[in-house]
């Protein structure tokens, strides 16, 4: 019997590096919300491994080993075919791999094949909070994941068509032990109250980041522009920004200025939790 997931974007509404460990792993201390859009996932039950993949951002995603889900249902020991349907752009600091790989797992858990935490760090450090799919604060190397409660925010995620590597966001850090978030994070009323305190928290990665792709900073100076605008920030290692508004009806308004200014750029109105 086919199953249907769902692999939502994941946000990094802030993201603190605070160290590094011996063996090269980095320590973060990130808020992560998680969007009302992503992409889907079929999962049919047979005797070999297989994936086929389709959707707007379908050219590049592997379709054997290399790609996370396939690792992720080896992991759990299941066969069958995995039907991907590829809505968020990859590469692009919405987690969609991690996302991908955590929805087959939460799926496959549902049937009995699950899997130890260690081997779901092991496929990426995104996958474990990518399994929670929740407002979660994320600490450590991505382990250490505690629900947080915050108010739904209305946003526009947008990706200016670039694709940054990791690794070389990471390489070009200027320094690796900042300062983590506050100890508590506070009960936020509205979603301006809570731009209020993000706005003195960071993402240590935007940076090194826009010195890559000097695209990062146009796009983030346009969404500064746009009406209403509360906070507009990098997620992850980039290059896709995001920008929060008081209403979901500003928040589309302003994605449909971005859009219609930039059409070969990816832009949604969505809502984030």
């Amino acid at each position: 019997m086919t199953a249907e997931a769902f692999a939502a974007a994941k946000i990094n509404l802030t993201l603190h590096v605070t160290g590094q460990r011996p063996d090269g792993y980095h320590l973060l201390d990130s808020l992560v919300v998680f969007a009302d859009v992503g992409d889907h996932l079929w999962l049919t039950p047979g005797s070999e491994l297989s994936i086929d993949v389709s959707g707007e951002f379908a050219d590049g995603v592997p379709e054997d080993h290399r790609n996370l889900v396939w690792r992720a249902a080896q992991a759990a020991g299941w066969t069958g075919n995995m039907r991907l349907d590829k809505l968020l752009p990859h590469g692009a600091g919405l987690g969609g791999g991690s996302s991908d790989a955590a929805a087959v797992l939460t799926s496959l858990a549902a049937r009995g094949f699950a899997v130890a935490e260690a081997d779901q760090l092991a496929l990426g450090a995104d996958v474990p909070v990518c399994r929670a799919a929740q407002a979660s604060r994320m600490r450590g190397i991505g382990g250490q994941i505690t629900p947080v409660t915050l108010p739904r925010l209305p946003a526009v995620l947008v990706n200016p068509a670039v694709h940054v590597p990791t690794p070389s966001v990471f390489s070009a850090l200027a320094r690796r032990d900042n300062p983590p978030m506050p100890v508590d994070i506070p009960a936020f009323a509205t979603p301006q109250h809570c731009a209020i305190w993000l706005a003195a928290q960071r993402n240590d990665l935007q940076a090194p980041a826009a010195a890559i792709a000097p695209q990062i900073n146009q796009l983030l100076a346009e969404l500064h522009n746009t009406r209403g605008v509360l906070l507009a920030r990098m997620s992850g290692s980039g290059a896709t920004c995001f920008a929060l508004y008081p209403s979901r009806t500003e928040a589309r308004t302003a994605a449909s200025a971005i859009g219609a200014a930039h059409p070969d750029w990816w832009c949604v109105a969505t809502e984030l939790s």
